[in-house]
């Protein structure tokens, strides 16, 4: 598959940050998160790699969506994870890291990829979903930080999506901060970017707290 990546600032990269697109885009349009968030997080290294299906129309897509049910977009899910996670302990070895020095962030169906692999076996130190959803459930052990970001106005997926990802995470243990932009739609705002750059610095910092049942606004 074909990645789009960033290098450290300086030096070598000392933390991993896993850029999953959406449905019908590419690693490229991710990757342009990348540079707001190096300003907090100098030491990271980026990769936002190309999901495996080529799109009907332009871009690609993880899965196929003909609705929105989480049971079979999770299906999806299973289906494309093995791949994801390869990709990702690929470039863990590349960068000579640890699962511990990697996040994974998730835009819309990205979300659903890197809340399913984050909460499996990798266990990286935090993730990261913006306008997305939980598909189902997380495998059971040690869960990450988890932020949430969705507009208000979503129209693709509707904004309870963020209420109800952030109840079934706390109910299954998993520590949730989340962020609610008013008036936004599908998208990503500067609001957002700041905060999920806190965070991730914050988790690469140990100072999240792993698991709990918190379920929490960050601003």
């Amino acid at each position: 598959m074909a990645v789009a990546r960033l290098e450290p600032g300086t030096g070598k990269a000392t933390q991993l940050v896993v850029l999953c697109h959406g449905y019908g885009a590419d690693g490229k349009d991710l990757i342009g998160l990348a540079p707001m968030l190096q300003r907090l997080l100098p030491e990271a290294a980026f990769a936002a790699p190309d999901a495996p299906e080529r799109c009907q129309g332009a871009g690609y897509q993880w899965f196929a969506i003909t609705q929105l049910d989480p049971r079979l977009m999770h299906e999806g899910v299973l289906k494309a994870a093995p791949g994801l996670t390869a990709f990702i302990e690929e470039e863990l070895r590349r960068l000579s890291l640890t699962p511990d020095r990697l996040a994974l962030v998730g835009f819309s169906q990205g979300t659903m990829m890197a809340l399913h692999v984050g909460l499996g076996t990798l266990r990286p130190a935090a993730i990261v979903g913006f306008s997305g959803m939980l598909t189902g459930p997380p495998a059971s052990g040690e869960k990450p930080p988890v932020f949430l970001a969705h507009g208000e106005a979503d129209p693709l997926i509707p904004a309870e999506a963020l209420f109800l990802t952030a109840g079934a995470l706390g109910a299954y243990g998993v520590r949730v901060q989340w962020h609610l932009s008013a008036g936004l739609g599908h998208g990503i705002d500067d609001t957002e970017m700041e905060l999920v750059g806190r965070f991730l610095a914050m988790a690469f910092a140990g100072q999240l707290k792993v698991s709990g049942e918190a379920s929490c606004p960050l601003r």
